[in-house]
């Protein structure tokens, strides 16, 4: 049924938190209340008093979660300490934010006592306190004990404090300070919201909350029905028990706030948008003294013009160390109040629940829609996994099972054959039996064989199905989390400078000033930004030389390596040069890969910071882009060696291709280079899954943990685990990691996605590696979140940004790779050519001998020639070697054969012909599947029209009052004109008259 008034209790409560701890119907509180909304009213004074929609509190607002909790935050709690510092002293007023700095004894004056009567909770509690510092402990400027000496640096700190807490004050927002704790050195301010500072950025923000109209969700029904109940039955045992989870059959329409609307959870987001906004411009030793007083003026001018956002300057200039919400509660222990931090731990952030889905609405909740969207998207990529897997475990044992079938590998295998090779190396390699490469042709079978095409194009449709499936994931979360209206300019106003930027603009303000230019709207322009802008290019392209170089440094490395083993006395080490040299190769790559990653990781960062962006979106999108590159660049060089250019520019016997004129260029196996591409791919890939994704997440993080526990027990008294149990909230997430961004969260899942799309036509079980590492990571990036960082701010967002870009670029690159893979890399192409063309009885015998030119030993470069020739035990007149070129006996000997050129063509033709098809069938399944599901356009449909009724409605109620007031109106009228204005005048309706 629909309400137009609010509940009694809500409206007590109402009443109750605006008076900020005056009992409701004050006329003093209700009067400070009104002062201060209407001095930060951000609407028109005609419009406040049109209420359109009653908005009900239905979630956590903090005050009104339940009529229990309101009773007690409405009284003073007599042991506030248990709440181990989520509220004020008072025990009423909660937490909702945390300023960090290092107090030092002060040196001038206490210009902050005189502002503190905003924070108390009634008029005559302001009266009483005119005259005191912050209420707190440890406040600074205590009265008494003479005051050290401090640097001017220190002062200019405090007096910014001092300016910035008191513009909070007079912005609405309460403060309480604690220097008294448990870590030495480092103080607290803690920021509490009052409701109708909270509605007043609500409504500044268009935040949209959920009215008291309810509608019913369109369920599916019949056959639909029935399949969505049985597989909700089966999935029921993987559901974590959070009542968020569970489906909803009826959803509340939303509609901005306004600020007489009982409901708001966003609290420390809108805490951190006033701070962001609050300014701090009075900075006592800014621009130094004496001489410089003048220049001082300047500053502090151009700075109340410039400095328009406080905390983002005040924690880079080191004026706060940190600031940061909250945490609910502990997590664990068995007195612990049960909160939403340890429902997550317990439902999400738990190995033990590896099998089950994520409460996303739940994490939405807690960690805002950006991190939610963060850990939705890895969830839908961890299902798509699922099927991927299964096909590619499909695909590696029809390999396992027809190995013995395939005729080629069969040949190689064949001692009969007698094929002699040519040396692999010049003066200490020998001649060598073709069937000693039998082990490596028989595994390259199990990835270089028809299904793996099959599984090429099946992962090319399914990472298109992939996006497709997590773009309509997407749009219901949207829906379900009230963001279908929320659209890039209402973050406009979230679109603060930073602090960086800040600085340059003032600095280029102050040189203008000095030339007695211009100074209106200054702002960065590409000729401030050109030097960064060329230091970027000149090291973005040094870095990737470094990773060419270091590739080409291992490439050397096999090279040596493989001629100095070759001159070993032991069989066995002869006989594994191949499987030795790549091992080792990779691991060398790997090691790099990891270290660079990490060194790639700053410089991205470095450089993105000497652009200096204008906003922290700019700034992450360019710090992205780079860090990106350089990582891709690093990760899949190596790769790229392998699959595109070992073995393509050898030269032939007599005349090879030398590097530096000393290292000849090393050669494919005999089966092709396609099973060192999958030995390289699958140990870079589990390699950087192993020890960077999990071994770095979970060891740095309790490495990090446990320096600071050791260095807060050299700072503690003798009784440390008594001392540890008394730290408030605040103290304990203080000693937390600070949340870094999602940046390094998203690019470790982004490069795995490479690693399974790009050349998953070598590796198979590359989907398979992926799935199992993802179950890990998700259960670790949970406990991270919820265990290791401080809580971050709530962000809106309604996609995942530039990370869906990139997705979709790898998608489509992913295409073009494995077209080249599987038509360059692997024999496929070569077979069909030799099953077509040249086969004569239309099987594969014969085709590993089509694939070998022979060679003259006699032909040798001087100096080049096997140190011993009879090696095998018999002299060598013909070797052969991998090549299509004329044998020495033809009259073009060693030229290039026609059977080359044909097997080009049928190469290139493939490229064309596989990227087209995949291309095309790719944009089918993008066009069949709509991106938006049709439910949720009907739902947002429906949502529309039920808002235009309930406009309809609210503007007919308020007519027919309207109307009843002027019927009542004239009816008081009527006696006036039937008796005359001396029985109006004596009437009691009228003022003045007859009482």
């Amino acid at each position: 049924m629909e309400e137009t008034a609010l509940d009694p209790l809500l409206t007590k409560a109402a009443a109750a938190v605006d008076a900020e701890g005056a009992p409701p119907g004050r006329p003093g509180a209700q009067a400070a209340a009104m002062r201060v909304n209407e001095k930060y009213s951000t609407l028109p004074a005609e419009d406040r008093s049109v209420h359109i929609i009653n908005i009900c509190a239905i979630e956590d607002i903090g005050y009104l979660p339940s009529e229990g909790t309101l009773l007690n935050s409405l009284s003073v709690d007599p042991d506030a300490e248990c709440k181990h510092g989520l509220y004020f002293r008072d025990g009423r007023r909660k937490v909702d934010y945390i300023l960090v700095y290092h107090p030092k004894r002060p040196s001038g004056s206490r210009t902050l006592a005189r502002r503190v009567q905003h924070s108390d909770a009634t008029p005559a509690a302001r009266g009483a306190r005119q005259d005191q510092p912050l209420p707190g402990k440890g406040s600074v400027g205590a009265a008494g004990g003479p005051e050290p000496p401090m640097d001017y640096h220190e002062d200019d700190k405090r007096f910014r404090r001092e300016e910035y807490e008191g513009n909070l004050l007079e912005a609405g927002l309460e403060l309480e300070r604690d220097e008294d704790t448990k870590i030495h050195g480092v103080g607290f301010v803690k920021i509490h919201a009052p409701w109708n500072v909270l509605c007043r950025e609500a409504e500044f923000l268009k935040l949209k909350m959920p009215t008291k109209k309810l509608y019913h969700i369109n369920e599916t029904r019949g056959l639909l029905k029935k399949i969505s109940s049985v597989l909700q039955k089966i999935t029921d045992p993987i559901q974590p028990k959070v009542a968020e989870h569970r489906p909803q059959t009826t959803k509340r329409l939303s509609y901005p706030f306004s600020r007489e609307k009982q409901h708001l959870k966003t609290r420390s987001t809108i805490v951190y948008e006033i701070l962001k906004r609050t300014t701090c411009t009075k900075a006592k030793y800014s621009m130094g003294q004496g001489e410089g007083r003048k220049k001082d003026s300047a500053l502090l001018n151009k700075r109340r013009k410039c400095s328009k956002y406080g905390i983002t300057s005040l924690l880079a200039n080191g004026v706060y160390s940190a600031a940061y919400p909250l945490h609910d509660g502990d997590y664990e222990g068995e007195n612990v109040d049960f909160n939403d931090r340890k429902l997550l731990y317990q439902e999400w952030a738990s190995y033990g629940v590896f099998y089950k889905y994520q409460p996303i609405d739940l994490v939405r909740k807690y960690f805002g829609e950006k991190i939610g969207l963060y850990f939705a998207w890895l969830g839908v990529y961890t299902q798509m996994l699922i099927p991927a897997s299964v096909v590619g475990i499909i695909v590696f044992l029809y390999g396992c099972a027809t190995v013995d079938e395939n005729i080629p590998s069969m040949e190689m295998c064949d001692h009969r054959q007698n094929v002699t090779m040519c040396p692999l190396c010049d003066k200490t390699c020998s001649y060598w039996k073709m069937s000693s490469a039998c082990a490596t042709a028989r595994a390259s079978h199990l990835f270089d064989n028809p299904a793996t095409v099959f599984f090429s194009v099946f992962m090319a449709l399914w990472a298109a199905t992939f996006m497709e499936h997590w773009k309509r994931k997407q749009m219901r979360l949207r829906y379900h989390w009230d963001l279908t209206g929320f659209e890039e300019e209402e973050e406009a106003v979230k679109d603060h400078p930073r602090a960086e930027y800040e600085a340059r603009v003032l600095e280029k303000s102050l040189r203008k000033e000095s030339k007695n230019k211009e100074t209106d709207k200054v702002k960065l322009t590409w000729r401030d930004r050109f030097p960064a802008y060329f230091t970027n290019l000149v090291s973005i392209v040094f870095m990737i030389a470094v990773t060419f170089a270091i590739v080409l440094g291992v490439i050397i490395y096999r090279i040596s390596t493989a001629a100095a083993l070759a001159m070993n006395s032991s069989p066995s080490v002869r006989s594994n040069i191949r499987v030795t040299v790549t091992a080792t190769a990779v691991i060398i790559n790997l090691v790099v890969i990891i270290l660079l990653d990490e060194v790639y990781g700053c410089i991205a960062r470095w450089l993105t910071k000497i652009e200096v962006p204008k906003t922290e979106k700019s700034f992450e999108e360019r710090l992205i882009f780079k860090a990106f590159l350089l990582k891709f660049v690093n990760s899949y060089t190596p790769i790229f060696y392998v699959a595109f250019f070992k073995g393509r520019f050898v030269g032939r016997p007599g005349d090879y291709v030398y590097i530096f004129r000393s290292f000849r260029m090393e050669e494919c196996a005999p089966g092709g280079c396609l099973m060192e591409l999958c030995i390289q791919l699958s140990i870079i890939m589990l390699g950087k899954q192993l020890i960077q994704n999990n071994l770095f997440e979970i060891g740095i993080p309790k490495m990090k943990k446990f320096i600071r526990y050791l260095r807060l027990r050299r700072q503690s008294p003798p009784d440390h685990d008594q001392y540890v149990k008394r730290r408030q909230r605040y103290e304990e997430d203080y000693t937390l990691e600070p949340f870094a961004g999602l940046t390094p969260e998203y690019m470790e899942m982004i490069i795995q996605f490479g690693f399974v799309t790009l050349f998953v036509a070598s590796f198979p079980l590359a989907p398979l590696f992926a799935l199992l590492n993802n179950i890990i990571e998700i259960r670790l990036d949970a406990k991270k979140f919820v265990t290791e960082l401080r809580r971050p701010v709530a962000v809106r967002a309604k996609d995942i940004g530039i990370w869906y870009n990139i997705l979709r670029g790898v998608g489509k690159l992913a295409v073009i790779i494995n077209a080249f893979v599987i038509s360059f890399t692997s024999d496929f192409v070569p077979r069909l050519v030799y099953l077509y063309m040249y086969s004569e009885n239309g099987t594969m015998h014969g085709f590993v001998n089509h694939t070998l030119s022979s060679f003259n030993v006699s032909d040798f470069q001087n100096g080049t020639a096997p140190n011993d020739p009879l090696d095998l035990g018999y002299e060598v007149q013909i070797c052969r070697y991998k090549d299509y070129r004329e044998p020495p006996w033809s009259e073009h000997k060693y030229d290039i054969s026609k059977d080359f050129w044909a097997v080009l063509a049928a190469r290139l033709a493939f490229v064309i012909v596989f990227q087209n098809l995949v291309m095309f069938m790719s944009d089918f399944v993008d066009w069949v599947i709509p991106d938006i599901p049709k439910d949720i356009s009907q739902q947002v449909h429906k949502e529309k029209v039920l808002m235009v009724e309930l406009f309809m409605r609210e503007e007919q109620g308020k007519q027919q009052l309207l109307d009843t007031w002027m019927e009542k109106d004239r009816k008081k009228d009527e006696p006036c004109s039937n008796h005359g204005p001396k029985a109006c005048l004596d009437s009691p309706e009228y003022p003045g008259g007859a009482p």
